[in-house]
């Protein structure tokens, strides 16, 4: 079920408490507008009318994979909703960036409360900001029109799914599909960690667990489980 209000403050801190009142699992909380959306790394996210901001709730169990590699399933999911309405796709960029011609299209951020993870989606529809540290998209800046509430339907349904195979299947064909849908093996990146240090290399895939492996000037591989990746 999709829940629509004209305006919050997030969804993601609604569906937060929602989770810890006891909320099951696979609920939407959608807003037309949010006041204070957040991105990654507590950085604000512009929420104008007309783009999609959504949040909705898994409860981990004690056979699921890692909590972490819900973003990989999120991407995915979104990846295969976007590709809907824009046949020619999106790229995959580690973690859960989802680029068109190396602009940013949306963005995903998961908490966690308990046995509760909440995953949190902004997607340009209609619009997109103007960043300071890199270009940014909307699907109607690629000539694609779509509401909200359509997209809405499409991405619960594409999220169910690949849910329900994460869970069945492990982590492993999300990890193919992500593969698949990210920039090539090769791809020079700059990774720039939380302890401030940063790191040029080609990108190589993903580890068993979902990390991003960067090759380096000397032939090494750096595994990266956190941080921010650029296209160079």
């Amino acid at each position: 079920m999709i829940r629509t209000v004209a305006e919050t403050g997030s969804t993601n801190a609604d569906m937060l408490a929602l989770a810890v009142a006891g909320a099951s699992e696979g609920g939407w909380l959608r807003a037309e507008r949010q006041t204070a959306g957040k991105g990654r790394q507590g950085r604000a996210w512009e929420s104008p009318v007309g783009n999609f901001y959504g949040s909705t709730l898994v409860r981990l169990r004690p056979t699921d994979p890692p909590a972490p590699t819900l973003a990989l399933v999120t991407v995915v999911a979104l990846e295969e909703a976007v590709r809907v309405f824009l046949p020619a796709g999106a790229t995959i960029k580690w973690p859960n960036d989802l680029l068109v011609d190396g602009a940013k299209l949306s963005g995903v951020l998961l908490e966690r409360a308990g046995d509760a993870v909440v995953v949190g989606i902004g997607v340009n529809l209609t619009h997109h900001p103007d960043l300071p540290d890199r270009p940014a998209t909307s699907l109607a800046a690629q000539g694609t029109a779509v509401d909200a509430a359509t997209f809405a339907e499409v991405l619960a349904e594409s999220f169910a799914r690949w849910r329900s195979r994460w869970r069945s299947e492990g982590l492993e064909p999300v990890r193919q599909r992500w593969v698949a849908r990210a920039h090539p093996i090769g791809t020079a990146l700059t990774a720039r960690l939380p302890d401030g240090t940063s790191h040029d290399g080609l990108f190589d895939g993903l580890s068993g667990d979902g990390a991003l492996i960067l090759r380096l000037a000397d032939g090494s591989r750096h595994v990266i489980h956190a941080g921010d990746v650029f296209l160079i």
